[in-house]
């Protein structure tokens, strides 16, 4: 496997080649007279999850050019970049990680594969190399337990507090969590580590409220559920929650439901199943259909129509389709370039190093200063497309937040006005407990936060 390298000086060819071939190494190009942050990107743009991978990767390195064309990059230090093409492939994922931990005498301090298996794989690695996880919206929950995990994330919100979060809208829907009891619910799960995650919420809230859980795995990559929905059919649930990934999984998991004349109304997806290359590929069936969302759609945003502008306008996009800005992965993409640079300019602060490169540590205690206001969200041009959060040494999370969104057939329509809350209290001491265990059985000694 060759990797691919992005940096984020070249010309508009080498931007394209990125896009178009995946797997066509690039050549390095060198500006040592320039400061430099250098950033790792595992993407993913081949394969079942491309659609994934092409718009939240995309939304990523718009990004960091945009940082790059509109201010210069951080305090005077440009954003650099290289790819590297993983599959959602979790061998090919660590094998990434090394080939892109150095470049030239520059380290890479930030990554993120947008994948819970590779996520999973390189966690100790991690540590080891002082390298940030992210883990936006993805990757082992207990992660928010920053005493434990001092270098992952769960960045804003976990998998945990989505699946808890989703369930107390549901709750909403049935008229409170006592009218679930004799319930069915349906967990409609890709089997990985990634559809197990929720498991342990869903299991708690089950034995909490007295609903039924029902548990159908589905083997990678998704595109075979017959016997899955032959099994829920004979069930008769009230309601299925699809834990899927990548447009083949989650079209098949709406068409099957329509064939069975399973109303959509009573699905609800994750987060990874509620974008528009998830649904539209299964045309009017997806009518009605909701899903969780850490970021709405639309180009209704200042950023965005910024980064169209400066970036597209330039004819220096990431995108093989500017059709797809504003698109719910691209959105996401954005969202996640923003954590990494405001926590670039956090560190720089705290650490005194304004206009200079950051380590390891440094960039950490940027994340952990995250403070991501409402003030602060207005002044990004991003109002409404995140909540209000910050994260600290401690709580590696922040957020524990979701907006629910609908399908409608042709875009999706956000129906809680307001962001959906977890049961904070209940996912933190699952989190703790958790990450207790996790201490104890690799020898781990927390470390002490302040406060």
């Amino acid at each position: 496997m060759r990797m691919k390298l992005t940096i984020s000086q070249t010309l508009k060819g080498l931007i394209a080649a990125t896009v178009v071939a995946a797997t066509v190494a690039i050549p390095t190009v060198s500006f040592a007279q320039a400061k430099e942050q250098y950033f790792g990107i595992p993407s993913y743009r081949v394969g079942a999850f491309a659609a994934g991978g092409t718009g939240f990767f995309g939304g990523i390195i718009d990004y960091l050019q945009y940082v790059n064309m509109k201010e210069g990059g951080v305090r005077g230090v440009k954003l650099a970049w290289a790819e590297c093409e993983t599959e959602y492939n979790a061998a090919r994922g660590v094998e990434c990680y090394q080939r892109l931990l150095k470049k030239g005498n520059q380290q890479m301090h930030i990554f993120e594969p947008l994948a819970t298996p590779i996520a999973y794989g390189v966690l100790n690695r991690a540590d080891d190399d002082k390298v940030v996880l992210p883990q936006y919206g993805y990757g082992r929950s207990d992660a928010a337990d920053g005493r434990v995990f001092p270098w992952v994330f769960a960045t804003m919100t976990s998998y945990w507090s989505q699946s808890s979060a989703i369930m107390n809208w549901i709750s909403t829907k049935e008229g409170g969590t006592d009218k679930l009891k004799g319930k069915k619910v349906v967990h409609l799960y890709l089997d990985s580590a990634f559809g197990r995650e929720p498991l342990p919420v869903l299991r708690k809230l089950a034995a909490n409220w007295g609903f039924e859980l029902i548990e159908v795995p589905v083997a990678s990559p998704g595109i075979e559920q017959s016997a899955q929905w032959l099994r829920i059919r004979q069930a008769n649930p009230d309601w299925v929650i699809s834990w899927g990934f990548g447009a083949g999984m989650n079209s098949t998991t709406i068409t099957n439901a329509a064939r069975i004349n399973f109303p959509r109304e009573k699905m609800v997806g994750v987060w990874w199943a509620g974008s528009e290359e998830d649904v539209i590929p299964a045309g009017d069936a997806a009518k009605g259909f909701f899903a969780a969302a850490n970021v709405p759609n639309g180009k209704n945003f200042p950023l965005v129509q910024d980064i169209e502008k400066v970036v597209y306008g330039a004819g220096k996009g990431n995108l093989a389709d500017p059709k797809r800005i504003g698109n719910i992965y691209w959105n996401r993409g954005v969202t996640a370039g923003i954590f990494w640079v405001e926590a670039m300019r956090n560190g720089q602060v705290f650490a005194n190093k304004r206009g200079q490169v950051l380590n390891g540590e440094e960039m950490r205690n940027g994340f952990e200063g995250m403070n991501l206001t409402p003030a602060r969200l207005k002044e990004l041009g991003i109002e409404g497309m995140l909540p209000s959060f910050k994260m600290t040494c401690s709580d590696h999370e922040g957020s524990g937040q979701i907006k629910m969104i609908q399908w409608d057939g042709t875009k999706w329509n956000s129906v809680t006005p307001d962001w959906v809350s977890s049961d904070r209290k209940m996912i933190r001491s699952m989190v703790e407990e958790s990450a207790a265990k996790y201490a104890a059985e690799q020898k781990i000694v927390p470390r002490i936060c302040p406060g």
